[in-house]
């Protein structure tokens, strides 16, 4: 057989191989590393949110929701390389929307709380398919801590002051009702493959 004969044979074969998507090792490094610009989004935030309600009490947070939250997620997606961001349905940010994936992502994340399942432990992952091409997603709950009561719990048990700022800065809000443990929504971790 000729050398170009096993080439044409061959070339079917390797892009067969390189359609099929990252291996399971590609994928399991994608989700630690996807893990870790979670982690940097919710410590960073979280730290920036703790020294506010420290400092100024709860109303000044809702700034740092409001600003700063959506400058981290970008910071945080420069330096890892994926677009990292929150959302949930039950949003207060209207870009915080979910899509398809992150909607059903968060609803099996809650059931598997619902099984038993440590919130800390909740997240998955899955290559999906999409009209310009494949991307690796990747999905961490946010459990609702005692903290985010003050402006995500019980509408009754919110502060008024909280409620005015909640009101002026966010009259869409749909970010209320929730209780200690529930899951509030996601970070959403995703890269084109």
């Amino acid at each position: 057989m000729k050398v170009s004969a096993l080439i044409a044979l061959a070339i079917p074969s390797l892009l067969a191989g390189c359609a099929s998507g990252p291996s399971a090792e590609e994928q399991a490094a994608m989700a630690a590393d996807a893990r870790k610009a979670s982690g940097a989004l919710i410590q960073k935030l979280g730290g920036e949110l703790k020294a506010a309600l420290n400092e100024k009490g709860p109303e000044a947070a809702i700034s740092v929701c409001k600003e700063r939250a959506p400058q981290v997620a970008a910071d945080v997606s420069k330096q890892s390389g994926f677009d990292v961001k929150r959302v949930s349905p039950r949003n207060r940010n209207p870009a915080g929307v979910p899509d398809a994936w992150e909607a059903g992502a968060q609803a099996g994340l809650e059931k598997r709380m619902a099984a038993g399942e440590k919130p800390e432990t909740l997240d998955t992952w899955q290559i999906v398919s999409t009209p310009t091409g494949k991307q690796f997603r990747y999905a961490k709950a946010l459990p609702v801590a005692q903290v985010c009561l003050t402006c995500h719990g019980d509408p009754a048990a919110i502060p008024d002051g909280v409620k005015a700022r909640l009101a002026a800065e966010y009259p869409l809000d749909k970010a209320t009702g929730y209780s200690l443990g529930m899951v509030r929504g996601i970070v959403s971790v995703k890269r084109a493959l």
